[in-house]
C-alpha cells in the first residue's frame, strides 16, 4: 500500500460570534388564538351533528385541520377551510356507513329468513 504525505498549512484563526436563532419562530400567541378558534368551530360542528359516532371522527378532523394549517403561513386563515373540507369527508363517511350497515342489515334479515 502506498501513501502519500498531505502538507497542510494553516491559517491564524478566525473568531466570530454566534447568537443563536430558532429553528421555528415563537408562535405561542397563535397557538393559542389557533386553539380557541378550533375549539369554537369544533363545538359548532358538534352541536349541528345529531350522530354521536362522528363526534371522534370530527375531534381527529380539528386536529388534522389544525396540524395541516401549521404549515401554512397564516394558520388562522386556512384552518376554517381545512377543518371544513375534513368535516365534510366525515360526513360523507359516517353515510356511507349507515347505509353499508342498513344494506347488511337487510341482507342479514333476508337470509336468516
Amino acid at each position: 500500500m502506498r501513501r502519500n504525505k498531505v502538507l497542510t498549512r494553516f491559517q491564524p484563526e478566525t473568531h466570530f460570534e454566534v447568537t443563536p436563532v430558532a429553528a421555528v419562530p415563537f408562535r405561542g400567541t397563535q397557538e393559542t388564538e389557533l386553539e380557541r378558534l378550533k375549539a369554537r368551530l369544533l363545538k359548532q360542528l358538534l352541536d349541528r351533528t345529531e350522530d354521536p359516532q362522528l363526534y371522534a371522527p370530527l375531534r381527529r378532523a380539528a386536529n388534522e385541520a389544525a396540524g395541516l394549517a401549521w404549515f401554512t403561513s397564516l394558520p388562522l386563515l386556512f384552518f376554517p377551510g381545512l377543518l371544513e373540507e375534513k368535516a365534510l369527508a366525515v360526513q360523507r363517511q359516517g353515510t356511507r356507513q349507515r347505509r353499508i350497515r342498513l344494506r347488511s342489515r337487510s341482507l342479514l334479515d333476508a337470509a336468516v329468513a
